[in-house]
């Protein structure tokens, strides 16, 4: 098996607020192959964003990688120095943001911004980086006319493929899409992921996908790293995960989005409560107060990281109860609450 582009060992990033220190990213572990698709999921707050903007160090001012390594083509981004870094922005590690509105400047034309990149850091001449641009747009989806405009004459679903023309300009080897799709309608959704898709392929780049929807991971993505409370709970190709998830938080998110293909009674089941607080979070597993099958031990000693059967890590103390556990939990009654 050929190295990974991206491997994430260990890695902890702290919030340092006025006499509190907030841990957003728990020793999280996992890899990404070499032109593959890998999914970041987890609900609002699990510290996917937080890790997604570590891989190109746009953390904010008070964040610090206080543990583990980020090591990407075999070279630290954890331990770099900020000049190097810089070297590797937009060349070999792009990031498109979650509100492509507000990644775009309103008061100049998106040509501008499209040859600020490719002059700035792809040291193209004027003629290259215009040729380079309607190359772009054309890849995307969008006519090379409409780099004259102006961000607010585009679309939703047109300024995120701007967004995506923008990552791609210097041909990186990673792009991290944090909710790329989020603020769209299904129908646009879904021409952006098949464009991303379509890209990738004929591209060769890896692709992390940041996102809370679990349709998306089913739709696009190749492997899937689960987040909960800052931690990675389960990490495998995405095929196994949605047909046999081995820890209770995934079978949870399995439950609340609809599944088109079963013949099921269409009933989605939540997951009570919500996570618990970083700041102060609990002894033993983290999911353990809203987990349903949690034991006295779940809730007192928490789960490492472990491999499970081939190319499947999970961090549950149950996980060898997982088959029976599944039969469970896709009981709406096991949940306690369903819509």
């Amino acid at each position: 098996m050929s190295q990974p582009l991206l491997s994430v060992k260990n890695l902890s990033i702290v919030y340092e607020v006025p006499n509190l220190d907030v841990v957003a990213v728990s020793r999280a572990s996992f890899d990404v192959p070499r032109g593959s698709i890998v999914g970041l999921v987890g609900e609002s707050g699990c510290g996917k964003t937080t890790m997604a903007r570590a891989f190109t160090r746009i953390i904010s001012d008070n964040a610090k990688i206080t543990e583990g390594s980020m090591d990407f083509d075999g070279k630290d981004l954890a331990k770099i120095s900020e000049r190097e870094m810089n070297d590797l922005r937009w060349r070999d590690i792009a990031f498109v943001p979650q509100s492509a509105m507000n990644s775009l400047d309103p008061v100049y034309r998106v040509e501008y911004q499209m040859h600020e990149v490719l002059r700035g850091r792809g040291g193209m001449s004027r003629s290259q980086a215009k040729a380079r641009a309607a190359e772009l747009f054309e890849m995307v989806g969008i006519e090379a006319n409409r780099l004259r405009d102006f961000p607010h004459q585009f679309s939703g679903g047109m300024r995120q493929r701007v967004a995506i023309a923008l990552a791609l300009a210097l041909n990186p080897k990673l792009i991290v899409a944090d909710e790329p799709v989020t603020a769209l309608d299904v129908i646009v959704q879904r021409q952006i992921l098949d464009q991303m898709r379509a890209l990738q392929r004929d591209l060769g780049i890896s692709i992390i996908m940041v996102t809370h929807d679990i349709s998306v991971v089913a739709y696009i993505c190749d492997r899937t790293v689960v987040m909960y409370a800052g931690e990675v709970v389960e990490d495998c190709e995405t095929a196994t995960l949605l047909s046999k998830p081995l820890h209770p938080y995934t079978m949870g998110l399995k439950n609340a989005f609809p599944d088109i293909a079963s013949a099921g009674t269409g009933i989605l089941t939540p997951i009570s409560g919500a996570p618990p607080d970083l700041a102060r979070p609990p002894a033993g597993c983290r999911f353990a107060a809203r987990c349903p099958f949690a034991l006295d031990h779940c809730r007192s000693v928490s789960p490492t990281l472990m491999s499970f059967g081939d190319d499947h890590s999970v961090a549950c103390h149950r996980a060898h109860e997982a088959e029976a556990l599944r039969a469970q939990a896709a009981l709406p009654e096991t949940w306690g609450e369903i819509l």
